[in-house]
């Protein structure tokens, strides 16, 4: 559908035609009608597919038409990231152009002169407010934000709102809000506590709008490595040697990695720095702009970039940690091959990873192909059945040797030769583990010396659920599990 089909002002079509933007994206094509007939929405689309538009679109052609209060408040765009509230606001500036509607931007992480400003513009009744949950309330307790006339109110990346524990915030801001308001809520996934909030702040009479889960961008080349966790660093080193040394995001499940790593990058010499929310908003702004300016090589972040941050030329993603979710993984690769670019994705899978990166897999609907070109040394942990199906064999048949080994060396002591264990000697690998227990058996049979109590041997059974505190290398460290 194209956007002049829509029922929206020539002002706006102007401003859309002045962009270069003529054909809706789906989820344009299903949400601006339900805006415009004055419907409460709750909309699920991931990033990347045109959302932002989707509800500023209607919005502020609603505005346009039907002008509310001047001097007032009347539209209220809550973000969850100053780094996303400043993307909205950028693209409102370009669809309301040829409008006569002001806007700004509230957020926190700035000075006093810039408090000043939102102030101002907030007194002054801007037509749209753009902010974070955070530093809104900041500007409310001051007591000068006057919400009663506010006639339109969108919640943003609901979701990420709720996992970065706004919840509260949001709620003391609705409280504030009049009954009679229509309320928009775009989220890119949809669990229990979404609509547990869209019950709380939408009209039961509400419409839901659905688009699929995206897929990745066809010019993104994927590959997995599956490795031991000690192998990553020097296989992101490989990687920024011999694939792209510039222009890369390397994402991390925890600050802690984040830090550490971007700082083990800095000491080889590779121009890198860690973006995190542990970092003050200002320490963020520099590194953008040192990323921007090509002053940095390498970002290692945690998913606080993997949405609402829009650069163009990222050369390749890293997954130096497998995310949680599989939408996750499409939002960090997204950053890479943009605008019609290509772009490379690399993901880290590690032992514990592996049943994660299988449901990703699934969901994109392939396999996703192995790096080449590097040796890695993998345990495979996450993975313990042989060839033939049974768990463990390799491991039970070196064992089985060991104590073989032990046995002839007290009867003789000549130890025989040891044979090659692979998967195809798994019956006498059965035969060997049949003569261990016969031999376990008949020495358990056998009367302890006098005077001398026989030990018992502590078996210690992980993963089984009644292993006693205190159990392990209690009276034989050797038995006690690695931690």
């Amino acid at each position: 559908m194209r956007f002049d089909e829509l029922d929206l002002s020539d002002s706006v079509l102007d401003a859309l035609d002045e962009m270069g933007f003529q054909e809706c994206t789906p989820i344009q094509e299903q949400a601006i009608p339900k805006v415009l007939e004055g419907q409460d929405l709750i909309a699920v689309a991931q990033t990347g597919t045109g959302k932002t538009a989707a509800y500023l679109l209607p919005v502020i052609d609603l505005l346009y038409t039907l002008p509310e209060p001047e001097n007032h408040i009347n539209c209220i765009v809550m973000a969850p990231t100053r780094e996303l509230a400043q993307q909205i606001d950028r693209q409102l500036e370009g669809l309301a152009y040829y409008l006569p509607l002001s806007s700004v931007a509230v957020y926190g992480g700035t000075d006093g002169k810039v408090f000043a400003q939102q102030e101002h513009a907030i007194r002054s009744g801007a037509d749209i407010v753009i902010a974070t949950p955070g530093r809104l309330l900041a500007h409310m307790q001051m007591g000068y934000v006057d919400l009663s006339k506010v006639a339109y109110f969108i919640l943003d990346e609901a979701d990420r709102m709720l996992d970065m524990g706004f919840y509260d915030d949001i709620m003391r801001i609705v409280n504030q809000l009049p009954k009679e308001r229509q309320t928009l809520m775009f989220s890119a996934t949809m669990p229990e506590a979404i609509r547990r909030l869209a019950g709380q702040v939408l009209r039961p009479e509400r419409a839901e709008v659905r688009i699929a889960p995206s897929r990745p961008a066809s010019g993104i080349r994927q590959s997995a490595v599956k490795c031991d966790e000690g192998e990553k660093e020097r296989i992101l080193r490989w990687l920024l040697k011999e694939r792209h040394s510039t222009r890369v995001i390397v994402f991390t499940a925890s600050k802690s990695t984040a830090k550490d790593l971007a700082r083990t990058l800095k000491r080889s010499g590779i121009k890198a720095a860690d973006i995190h929310s542990d970092k003050e908003q200002s320490e963020r702004d520099e590194v953008m702009i040192d990323f921007r300016a090509n002053r940095l090589d390498v970002l290692v972040a945690t998913d606080i970039l993997a949405r609402g941050i829009d650069i163009d030329d990222i050369a390749m993603v890293v997954n130096y940690d497998v995310p949680h979710e599989a939408e996750d993984y499409v939002h960090r690769i997204g950053r890479t091959a943009r605008a019609g670019q290509e772009g490379e994705a690399v993901t880290f899978v590690g032992p514990r990873d592996r049943r994660r990166f299988a449901l990703i897999e699934k969901f994109l609907g392939k396999p996703v192909p192995a790096l080449e070109g590097i040796e890695v040394k993998c345990s495979d942990n996450g993975d313990r059945r042989g060839d033939d199906g049974r768990r463990g064999v390799d491991r039970r048949s070196r064992g089985n040797d060991r104590r073989r080994d032990q046995r002839h060396k007290k009867g003789n002591g000549k130890a025989p030769q040891r044979a090659e264990t692979s998967a195809s000697s798994v019956a006498g690998t059965e035969a060997d583990a049949q003569t261990d227990t016969q031999a376990t058996q008949q020495a358990a049979q056998q009367p302890a010396p006098e005077g001398k109590p026989r030990k018992k041997r502590r078996y210690s059974h992980r993963g089984k659920g009644n292993r006693q505190k205190g159990d392990a290398g209690e009276g034989n460290p050797s038995t006690a599990p690695a931690q």
